[in-house]
């Protein structure tokens, strides 16, 4: 996480756990590895060392918006997972649909990193879920987050790279049309 600056563009340090990261096609996170967002386009399975009656929060966040030259958006969230109990991310609550990578044409690699925190109870959010659109979620960043709602330092993390490919245009007609809806 160092090698690629996630520490500390996104994390202060090297959370304590190793994030299991997996999506339905097969694709991995293995700590920097490069994939493609065709890979990421669902929403992957997540294990981590989570204790039973714990609550936790899983954020994946993209630092490198609109690239990693030029991060003007840091950070740009992908997904907000809270209340996930025992670590079963299923029954959490989807503070923000997952949308997958979705580098702009010509960027270059962005990290897409995920973290999850234990919370100290269940949070109280008081703005209402964000769907699967662009709306709100540039210039976001995970470590204030998890400040406001007192979530201390991460328990686990873990991350990937991917540059644009042709599924990107796809995902942005996507989330085009719902947010117009």
């Amino acid at each position: 996480m160092e090698q690629h600056g996630v520490v500390p563009d996104v994390l202060s340090a090297v959370p304590p756990g190793v994030a299991e990261v997996k999506w339905p096609s097969g694709a991995k996170a293995e700590l920097g590895n490069v994939t493609t967002p065709t890979l990421m386009k669902d929403v992957p399975d997540i294990k981590w060392a989570a204790e039973s009656g714990a609550l936790y929060t899983v954020i994946l966040t993209d630092p490198d918006a609109p690239s990693r030259k030029d991060p003007k958006y840091r950070e740009w969230h992908h997904w907000l997972v809270v209340d996930i109990p025992g670590g079963d991310v299923s029954k959490g609550k989807t503070q923000s649909a997952y949308i997958g990578a979705g580098p702009p044409q010509g960027t270059g690699l962005h990290r897409y990193v995920f973290i999850v925190y234990k919370q100290p109870g269940p949070l109280n959010i008081q703005e209402p879920p964000k769907p699967k659109t662009t709306e709100n979620r540039a210039s976001w960043k995970a470590s204030k987050f998890a400040e406001d709602h007192k979530l201390g330092s991460p328990v686990a993390a873990n991350f990937v790279q991917a540059e644009w490919d042709d599924y990107v245009p796809k995902l942005y007609a996507e989330m085009n049309k719902i947010g117009s809806n």
